[in-house]
């Protein structure tokens, strides 16, 4: 087994370190104190030695271990020990690396100096109290600004040789900080303020080393900083440089642990307490750039990913990252990625946290519950809310665009819904949010922010489910003298093919021959998810399907204009086909259909026995097991004086063909 030296005292030491912690390498690091030793995490694979080497003690260690390789991951300031480190290298005959930190970053307000008696040399000549974030091993120089008790702060680590430090260069222990960090901006700000400070002296330590934090707890402050710079460090790799090399060239798998996360509506108040500390606990961040931004606040590196397996992949090529925050919009089941990022994780530490959805913010705005609301949404998607709020009387709506809400609006009027409560939340949670409550007729020019979304009431009665929907519902006739009604499969016919066709939700449906529509309809009320078909040679039957589509609010009714087979050609795959009117070309048809969809599921209404001839002849030729065919005679009442007499209407005969059926979880 390969074996790894590490020289781990700082950050990315510590990070390097728990990164090989149960990895197929052995690792042996070296920290200069019992204290730094504490801050490793235990591993059957980790040998951690404590205390100061020199040159000497480097050259044993390494000529009695052979090492594969030697990461120098010290201090950026540490020069000495770096390039005490390279030539033990060199001598053994040991593969050295350097693990380089990143540049200080400093803004245009710091004031740069090149050393530590430098910053002290300013000190003196400029007032103010001043904390020392500079450690412990230098603070003679500020010992001889001649005010230096009174003003200075050093923050150092909490052991007892920095408080000895501290001690012999005459610092009065009510100056001395000794905490461990990391240190957040709010930490920072917090000791700023509580000392008074003016001034803020630091070295340019990079991003890990805590120097953004400082720079933005200075600014949030009113301090300003005194950076000492890095002095050139040697060549090298910077921390994610280094996990690549490591795991390309031992092959290293690492643990991850993932936190798929809700951030709500994108303010910092719609953020949870679980949420905020998976977000602080993150190396990184992935998602939507408005995601991104809505959590910056965090100052960890961002990734801007949207699809799946794409921030699957991202998380693949970063391996320098061991704990990835995805963060999603409002909540993470509603509406959300994460259903299909989910399965893309297997063998990740994956924890799911939910946040606030628009929806439940919406409600409450509205003073109105969510649990009798039917969700939905029409982002990025060309669907509308009219057949749902028919259905369930309330209904949710997630929307983009300006003239979201027109639309919606002019679905409800067209489908006689004009009345329909309306009240649109823009923006919500941000400081321009915004509610506006309507009608859909009084509404329907609205034009409203990109980041809308739509609550819907209807005057409430008892809905019929969409199946088996009066004669009456349709347009038959486009008027004119003259003018034949369409031909229309009636309710109770309807209604049994309908069922006999075992929709789905996301159902692709072909509707074939379909004379007013009315089974594309049905469908199309079925299939809110789904897409219908209406395929139609007759040119005032098509122009009646669409007047009747426009009538229930449809937007997933496409009127497909021509003959059939050759109209099915550009259309995409369906899982479902009704055939009610072929022409004399059955088989052309139901071809067509399967070389689209060889599973596909067909019911073909017949009323002729030649065309249960044909119905018969399709199934043995294109080799259905199972061919259901169902006769259905009717008989309607009619009005006779004081009497109702029952008049017989032609048989129906009702085929339903499928060659693999799916297994059906409410069968019983």
């Amino acid at each position: 087994m390969s074996e790894i030296c590490i020289f781990a005292g700082t950050t990315e030491g510590r990070r390097l370190t728990e990164f090989l912690a149960g990895q197929p390498v052995k690792v042996c690091a070296c920290v200069a104190t019992e204290y730094g030793e504490t801050l490793l995490p235990p591993a059957d694979n980790l040998e951690v030695r404590a205390g100061r080497l020199d040159g000497a003690g480097m050259a044993e260690l390494f000529n009695a271990r052979r090492f594969d390789a030697v990461i120098d991951a010290t201090h950026p300031f540490a020069t000495v020990a770096s390039e005490t480190i390279a030539a033990a290298c060199q001598a053994a005959g040991v593969e050295y690396l350097r693990l380089n930190r990143d540049g200080d970053g400093a803004d245009g307000e710091a004031v740069a100096v090149d050393s530590i008696q430098g910053a002290a040399d300013f000190l003196a000549q400029n007032p103010g109290a001043a904390l020392l974030a500079t450690g412990s091993k230098e603070l003679q120089p500020y010992a001889a600004v001649p005010d230096y008790r009174e003003r200075f702060y050093p923050r150092v680590l909490p052991m007892p040789s920095s408080l000895e430090a501290c001690a012999a260069a005459g610092f009065p222990p009510a100056h001395i900080i000794a905490m461990q960090g990391p240190f957040t901006v709010e930490m920072n700000v917090a000791t700023l303020k509580a000392i008074g400070a003016k001034w803020l002296v630091t070295k340019a330590s990079g991003r890990s080393g805590g120097f953004d934090e400082k720079l933005e707890a200075a600014r949030q402050a009113g301090a300003r900083c005194i950076v000492i710079g890095q002095p050139e460090q040697r060549p090298g790799l910077d921390y994610a440089g280094v996990v690549r090399w490591l795991t390309e060239r031992y092959g290293l798998k690492p643990a991850r642990a993932v936190s798929v996360v809700g951030i709500g509506m994108g303010s910092p108040d719609t953020l949870t307490f679980e949420a905020d500390q998976a977000l602080r606990a993150a190396d990184c961040f992935i998602g939507a750039k408005r995601m991104l931004e809505a959590v910056a606040r965090y100052g960890k590196p961002g990734y801007a990913e949207i699809a799946p397996q794409k921030i699957a992949a991202c998380m693949d090529a970063h391996p320098e990252h061991r704990r990835f925050a995805v963060v999603m919009s409002g909540d993470s089941g509603f509406y959300s990625g994460t259903k299909k990022l989910l399965p893309l994780l297997e063998g990740d530490d994956v924890r799911v946290i939910p946040g606030l959805s628009s929806m439940q913010v919406l409600c409450a705005r509205a003073h109105t519950s969510w649990d009798d609301v039917h969700a939905m949404s029409l982002h990025g998607r060309d669907g509308s809310a009219a057949p749902a709020l028919r259905r369930y009387g309330k209904v949710f709506a997630l929307m983009d665009g300006a003239d979201a809400v027109k639309r919606v609006c002019a679905d409800l009027i067209a489908a006689g819904m004009g009345e329909a409560r309306v009240c649109v939340g823009e923006r919500l949670s941000y400081p321009d949010e915004k509610l506006t409550r309507g009608t859909a007729g009084s509404l329907k020019d609205y034009e409203c922010a990109p980041l809308s979304a739509i609550l819907l009431e209807h005057p409430a009665r008892r809905r019929p489910l969409p199946v088996g929907l009066p004669d009456e519902a349709f347009i038959r006739e486009l008027g004119g003298e003259g003018t034949k009604a369409v031909p229309m499969t009636k309710s109770e016919v309807r209604a049994l093919s309908i069922a006999k066709l075992r929709l789905t939700e996301d159902a692709v449906v072909y509707d074939v021959g379909a004379g007013t529509g009315s089974v594309s309809v049905e469908a199309a009320l079925n299939c809110p998810e789904g897409r219908v078909y209406a395929v139609e040679c007759r040119e005032d039957a098509a122009d009646l399907i669409g007047q009747n589509a426009r009538r229930f609010g449809l937007r997933n009714l496409e009127v497909v204009r021509g003959m059939a087979p050759e109209a099915l050609k550009d259309l995409p795959a369906p899982t479902h086909a009704f055939l009610g009117g072929t022409s004399g070309n059955m088989a052309g048809i139901i071809q067509a259909v399967l070389d689209k969809n060889p599973d596909a599921r067909i019911v073909v209404n017949a009323v002729t026995l030649e065309s249960v001839g044909e119905v018969a002849e399709a199934a043995k030729r294109f080799g259905f097991e199972d061919c259901e065919i169902v006769s259905v005679s009717l008989a309607r009442s009619r009005r006779a004086g004081r009497y109702h007499l029952m008049t017989g209407l032609n048989p129906i005969y009702i085929a339903a063909m499928q060659r693999r059926e799916e297994e059906h979880e409410d069968r019983t």
